[in-house]
């Protein structure tokens, strides 16, 4: 074998190595099947990335096969999953400021949640991230409403009484507040809990209430409309240092991807409300509006109780909510 050829074979070989090199897979976790929103958000950004041929692919582990639904952000956040779609809040025992992402009265409606996304506030939110090492690249708020086994419920009034589950301490807090009795359970649960009368009032999201069937047990259902009060900031995250590692086209292909899957994002939010409305309707069942002045009674009762209680947790909880209530 002569010396050219050899001279050659090591070039090409070293040229395959260094293109392998360049090569990254990342892996993305989430909790939710492959219908869901969230999932469809994630196979976007990777879809993307993989028609911007840059030598990145993405990996996608859904319905909780990776890691559970709560412990995925103490991984991401030391490198030892990519990316990940999760409700921030869930990492509010390692950040508590990241408790305001579900927080009632916050948001008003999903084209408020986008500005609060695009804010002094959520700059602030971003900034404890990357202290974890962790890092946004999709916003997103998804929102959800009230169902009554024997009744409507709009306003703090409507509550008083009844035993209620709630979706997230801050909102059991506030319910509290305003005279309920609060069972904690998952969302799944509810329907069990409607038909043996261990619940008569419930708050969760748009498609939990959907895909729960929830719409078999209850009379009366106040979905999100133009004024709501659940909403709850639910992003694509990504490990940091694993953004940064990437070279320039990588990055520039992830955050291409991403902007489009945060447009889309916004826009099937919305279209989840409707939805689930329609779905109630079909099915019988009573459908209620939450006016701007019931909104205001809320936001009123959870100064009281739920933010209260944040400022008294959080050292510089008084400053986060400042900024979050100054978005418009």
């Amino acid at each position: 074998m002569n010396a050219k050829f050899l001279t050659t074979a090591a070039a090409l070989a070293c040229f395959a190595f260094s293109s392998a090199a360049q090569s990254e897979t990342l892996r993305l976790s989430h909790q939710w099947s492959n219908k869901d929103v969230r999932h469809q958000v994630a196979q976007m950004v990777a879809d993307g990335v993989a028609a911007a041929d840059v030598d990145l692919e993405i990996q996608i582990f859904g319905s909780k096969s990776l890691f559970k639904p709560r412990e995925q952000y103490r991984p991401l956040s030391r490198g030892q999953l990519d990316m990940t779609v999760f409700p921030l809040s869930y990492a509010g025992g390692q950040q508590p400021a990241f408790n305001l992402t579900l927080m009632p009265g916050m948001v008003k409606n999903h084209d408020h949640a986008a500005r609060l996304s695009a804010s002094p506030f959520m700059d602030a939110l971003e900034a404890k991230m990357a202290d974890d090492d962790v890092m946004v690249l999709v916003h997103g708020y998804l929102a959800g409403g009230f169902v009554g086994k024997d009744k409507c419920i709009t306003g703090p009034d409507d509550v008083k009484g009844l035993q209620t589950r709630a979706a997230g301490k801050a909102f059991e807090q506030m319910l509290a507040g305003a005279g309920a009795s609060i069972a904690s359970m998952a969302s799944s649960e509810i329907y069990n809990a409607m038909q043996t009368g261990v619940l008569t009032a419930a708050n969760t999201s748009s498609s939990s209430f959907v895909s729960y069937r929830i719409y078999e047990q209850v009379s009366c259902y106040t979905p999100a409309g133009d004024v709501a009060l659940w909403f709850m900031y639910q992003p694509l995250l990504m490990n940091k240092s694993k953004f940064e590692s990437l070279n320039a086209d990588q990055q520039a292909a992830l955050m291409d991807a991403a902007a489009k899957a945060e447009a889309f994002y916004l826009e099937e939010a919305k279209k989840q409300d409707a939805a689930s409305e329609k779905v109630f309707r079909d099915a019988g069942v009573e459908i209620a509006t939450m006016t701007q002045d019931d909104f205001e009674a809320w936001r009123a009762l959870a100064q009281e109780t739920s933010y209260k209680k944040f400022i008294e947790d959080v050292s510089d909880g008084q400053e986060l909510l400042d900024m979050a209530l100054a978005v418009e």
